[in-house]
């Protein structure tokens, strides 16, 4: 995975108080930091990132002038419904339970969810006896908590962090036996694809079911602002059209996770 991060054009913010989608084309984006390669600070303390530039790109097509807020990930929805921010570009898969609450764009991307673990240690994630104590991380509220949570709560140790950086501090220093993380955020954060890495995934990638994993990432909106997300839809489609799409992803993955069939929509 390539380490490079583009020239970002809008600014993070943090934005205290409520929000609406306002006639005068200013909307108010809420990401959750970090999250690399989809989102990291710069030094300059600006926000880079897969997500930025992707954001940055659907707001210009649309013709809004974006600012992007910093919210962590447990008040994220929260934050949407109390209208602090206008939408959410934050990896967000979409999922039964989610739809409930607010209103998505289609799907931009979707990538597995994979186990990770120490290089030297000699894990069967389908052996489900061996794991009786084990501990593994994940982050709180995500789909992966949801996944570990439902599959494994019977044998499996589960901590939840406010973060994904912490999980990965806790397995790095042996504080946990295993994490469970989002595949591109596993590769930048533990290079576990490389033979010189420490860790290693173990056990199949996981996407399924789709109750938990959800059909993708996308947007999130308050459920009345439907003329809001459908710009940003039409400017999914512009990206996905003239490869300029391709292009960002490229800058950041060396695999597709890509979605045109959703795109299609």
């Amino acid at each position: 995975m390539k380490k490079h991060l583009a020239f970002t054009f809008l600014s993070a913010a943090i934005i205290a108080g409520t929000a609406h989608a306002r006639d005068d084309g200013s909307v108010r984006i809420a990401i959750d930091v970090p999250y690399e390669p989809f989102v990291v600070r710069a030094p300059d303390g600006e926000l880079e990132g897969f997500e930025i530039d992707l954001g940055n790109e659907l707001c210009h097509r649309a013709d809004l002038e974006c600012t992007w807020v910093e919210q962590g990930w447990d008040g994220i929805i929260p934050g949407l419904l109390a209208r602090k921010y206008d939408a959410i570009i934050s990896s967000m898969g979409v999922t039964p339970e989610r739809e409930r609450q607010v209103l998505f764009s289609i799907p931009y991307y979707n990538t597995p969810s994979v186990w990770i673990t120490r290089r030297d240690r000699d894990i069967d994630i389908d052996d489900r006896d061996s794991l009786e104590g084990l501990s593994v991380g994940v982050q709180r509220g995500t789909i992966r908590d949801d996944y570990v949570t439902q599959q494994y709560r019977d044998v499996l140790d589960i901590r939840r962090y406010s973060s994904s950086q912490e999980v990965a501090n806790d397995l790095m220093t042996g504080r946990l036996d295993l994490s469970f993380e989002d595949y591109p955020l596993a590769d930048e954060t533990f290079d576990f694809t490389s033979d010189d890495s420490e860790f290693k995934q173990i056990g199949d990638s996981i996407k399924e079911p789709t109750s938990i994993f959800g059909k993708g990432a996308a947007i999130a909106f308050h459920k009345r602002d439907g003329e809001l997300a459908e710009k940003f839809n039409e400017a999914l489609r512009e990206v996905y059209a003239d490869g300029t799409f391709d292009e960002l992803m490229h800058e950041y993955f060396d695999y597709d996770l890509s979605l045109p069939i959703a795109i299609e929509q």
